[in-house]
């Protein structure tokens, strides 16, 4: 990864900054490099932070990180989605396989019912829109609600993506990295309608 752009907010925080970070930074566990670098900007990181959405919402955890994940590998973000691996996939119940298949695009290592968030995804990736035949395909087993949720986590993880990527954040020691094929190179995520 090359050089950080905006080098992050150093010690000592401001006070508003210092209590979003202790809100939201498990106990032991410092703040991550993507939330120093956006707390430069105090607004935005504070704003940013007020309209997560990591709280106990409509979905489930596991339905949630198949969503943040596929959303980040999609956008090429080796850093969020690295963290959210790092932080969630134990939590969320997800394989191995199915960690790597939100990047590589492979339906078949999930359940049916959720490969369409896999395809929801794809879908608002690569058209911003839902087709007729997905929305109904999904209204089969998410609620109006939970679907407003779903649409608004993937559009929350682009930004995310975007900010990590445009600033350059660098990756957390911790956290997980891309699969990349055996010769080393990067892959474009792909999606699960052109995946084998």
């Amino acid at each position: 990864m090359s050089t950080p752009r905006v080098p992050p907010l150093p010690l000592p925080y401001p006070e508003p900054v210092q209590a979003a970070l202790d809100r939201i930074m498990p106990a032991g566990v410092p703040p991550l490099a993507l939330f120093r670098t956006l707390a430069r900007n105090q607004r935005v990181f504070l704003r940013l932070m007020a309209g997560g959405l990591l709280d106990r919402g409509s979905i489930s955890l596991r339905e949630r990180e198949i969503v943040i994940d596929r959303t980040c590998a999609r956008c090429g973000s080796e850093y969020e989605w690295g963290v959210h691996v790092a932080f969630f996939a134990e939590r969320a119940g997800l394989t191995a396989e199915q960690v790597s298949a939100t990047a590589t695009g492979d339906p078949t290592a999930f359940p049916v019912h959720e490969r369409l968030l896999l395809q929801l995804v794809d879908a608002l990736h690569d058209a911003a829109q839902v087709s007729d035949e997905l929305w109904a395909a999904l209204r089969a087993h998410w609620s109006e609600e939970q679907l407003i949720e779903l649409v608004a986590l993937t559009g929350f993880y682009h930004l995310i993506s975007f900010a990590a990527n445009a600033l350059r954040i660098p990756l957390e020691p911790y956290g997980a990295r891309l699969p990349r094929p055996s010769d080393g190179t990067r892959s474009r995520p792909a999606s699960p309608a052109t995946a084998g």
